[in-house]
């Protein structure tokens, strides 16, 4: 049992010392404390997710782009593969040092089923070093673009189930300021974003929106829900996509009608897929 009635018994100290949940002598802080619920927290999601593909398939294979770190790469490895003589992860990341650091550690931990991936998204998808089924894939705050990069991954592997944490989405809302006079001298609407705050704001949740009917196009139900507890960021948002159901009929055209309306035609091709 551990000695910290926080952790869970299977947990690897080594593991969250190196991702400063633990302290370097094995303690817990007020901060510490803090990240180890949300991983926990963020855990409760994904951890019926794999326990149903295993029940499925008897293995897993899950995909985490824009890695990063590696962080919920290892968290997930540790609280659910370890134990289970099969499932693999892979992370994909475009910065070869994290991916250098982050190999050292699995092998270090003897995490053998955790793999780490220097890859663009676009490499990842024709690489043979990915398996052609992927299970799930999950972009944890992948930056900007970077979350639909994961979805087009993930649609054209066919995954089960999508789980993503969006995070800073500028582009939209650059596309936004630059038609802003011209959206203010036709509709009454655009003073929804026409201060530099709600232009952010509402760009993230416009990007959320159509992102989301992307995904209905393709057959996935969706839940869309808050990260509760994830206290460190503002941009909490967590989309759980299934695969299997019906295309929803009119989802793609609403989408272009409401890229239309919102004079962001400009980003069409980044939703056509």
């Amino acid at each position: 049992m551990s000695a910290i009635p926080e952790i869970r018994p299977e947990q690897s100290l080594e593991l969250l010392k190196e991702l400063h949940i633990l302290t370097r002598d094995g303690k817990l802080n007020q901060d510490s404390r803090r990240k180890l619920k949300q991983v926990y927290h963020l855990y409760q999601f994904i951890e019926p997710l794999l326990a149903e593909v295993m029940a499925q398939r008897g293995d897993l294979t899950l995909v985490d782009h824009g890695a990063g770190k590696s962080y919920l790469g290892f968290i997930l490895y540790d609280l659910f593969l370890k134990s289970r003589g099969s499932g693999q992860v892979f992370g994909i990341e475009t910065r070869a040092e994290l991916v250098e650091k982050s190999s050292e550690l699995a092998q270090r931990l003897g995490f053998a089923r955790l793999s780490l991936l220097n890859l663009s998204v676009g490499e990842s998808i024709a690489s043979p070093e990915l398996p052609q089924q992927v299970d799930i894939v999950t972009a944890l705050h992948a930056c900007d673009t970077a979350t639909d990069d994961a979805i087009r991954f993930a649609l054209h592997k066919e995954a089960q189930f999508i789980v993503l944490v969006p995070c800073c989405q500028a582009e939209v809302a650059a596309v936004l300021r630059r038609h802003k006079a011209d959206s203010l001298a036709k509709s009454a609407l655009a003073e929804i974003w026409r201060h530099p705050i709600h232009t952010r704001e509402f760009g993230s949740q416009i990007t959320n929106v159509l992102r989301c009917l992307l995904l209905e196009a393709h057959g996935y139900q969706l839940t869309v829900t808050e990260l509760v507890g994830w206290e460190h960021s503002m941009k909490n948002e967590l989309i759980i996509a299934r695969r299997g159901a019906a295309p929803r009929g009119n989802a793609r055209e609403r989408l272009t009608h409401i890229l239309h309306e919102l004079k962001l035609d400009d980003l069409r091709k980044r939703f056509d897929y």
